[in-house]
């Protein structure tokens, strides 16, 4: 598998998981908010965060009806469209550069999700470190080649997608010379039931492409993020809010700055738990081993000059005495030294192998 890097994150096997605080549009077009979404990342440790660059007359026709689940949560009125909430949830493109700066002063990467030929172009003067397309946009292939032609890393959501179609969005990206992606496993709903997330797709992912794979996840709390965390996940989005009760689409989903510290801790403990695929004796196991193991020892009390029987060894703990398996080679030979019954056996204490 490919090692991926944002700025001087990486993402891949191998690497910890990298936590991205998806802001998104829970800046409410609000500077202030948007300084302590960035604050709330930096504290809980998370490694970058996530803006979302549209302008609705790029995105949505104007007669695109409101989705239910849109309709049912929020204070619109009957005939509002989707462009009317696209609109109203816009980050202007003159708050970019402060946020920019902002993240700079704080040290974490500031990332943003194009979602227009032209956003991406405004976002290069930012030096991103990666570019994000969303599930949405899987069809939008001028979006794709004009966001691959960049270089930088592509973080691929592939949310409603089949494997056929990820391959296709795949041969654009890397027809432009850019193999650097990461893909992202999603469920396009919002929120989404952790029972449609089926999160063993993870690893159907790798398998399929050899690309790191993440999680953009839209359940509320982290049960979801910790099994993908057991399961290799490489990157997990989660959006973040300072006030759930905030009004706008993503608020009441989004994770609160005490759930998003839980989520980076629960991250670097399943990390210590996985730690790394080699099969051996831990240092924690090590005192168990050299008391808790069987080896040789004398069965009875024995007098220097004996020819070793195998009724005079038995095989008890502790385990630093000769290992059983050895038991073979002693038959035959002849002690040097008076042994007491009990006492671990060491080769020094023979001599004259003679079976």
């Amino acid at each position: 598998m490919k090692t991926i890097k944002i700025g001087d994150g990486k993402v891949g096997d191998g690497n910890p998981c990298y936590v991205l605080a998806e802001a998104g549009c829970n800046h409410n077009a609000n500077i202030d908010i948007a300084r302590k979404l960035i604050d709330m990342s930096v504290e809980a440790g998370a490694d970058g965060i996530k803006f979302q660059t549209y302008k609705a007359d790029n995105m949505y026709s104007k007669k695109t009806p409101m989705m239910q689940h849109f309709k049912e949560r929020l204070s619109v009125g009957e005939n509002a469209t989707m462009y009317d909430l696209i609109k109203m949830t816009e980050l202007p493109y003159e708050m970019h550069q402060p946020i920019s700066d902002y993240c700079i002063q704080m040290g974490i990467p500031f990332l943003s999700t194009p979602f227009g030929e032209d956003d991406v172009d405004f976002l290069d003067q930012f030096d991103v470190p990666a570019y994000k397309i969303a599930s949405f946009e899987m069809t939008h292939f001028p979006l794709i080649k004009k966001v691959a032609g960049k270089g930088k890393p592509v973080i691929l959501s592939t949310g409603m997608s089949t494997l056929g179609d990820i391959e296709k969005v795949l041969e654009i990206i890397n027809a432009e010379g850019n193999d650097q992606v990461i893909l992202l496993h999603c469920v396009s709903n919002y929120p989404a039931k952790p029972e449609d997330y089926n999160l063993k797709v993870i690893q159907t992912l790798k398998s399929a492409f050899g690309y790191p794979v993440g999680l953009s996840d839209h359940t509320p709390g982290i049960e979801v993020p910790k099994i993908a965390f057991a399961v290799g996940v490489n990157l997990i989005e989660k959006h973040i809010t300072i006030d759930q009760s905030l009004p706008g689409p993503d608020h009441y989903f989004s994770l609160t700055p005490d759930e998003l510290k839980e989520l980076v801790k629960v991250r670097n403990g399943i990390e210590k738990m996985l730690g790394n695929p080699q099969k051996r004796c831990t240092e924690a196991e090590k005192s168990m081993k050299y008391i808790g193991r069987r080896s040789l020892v004398a069965a009875k009390d024995i007098p220097a000059g004996t020819k070793i029987i195998s009724e005079m060894i038995s095989v008890k703990r502790p385990g630093y005495g000769l290992y059983p398996e050895l038991i073979d080679n002693l038959i035959g030979s002849i002690t040097v030294k008076n042994i007491e019954e009990d006492e671990p056996l060491s080769w020094n204490m023979f001599v004259k192998y003679d079976k």
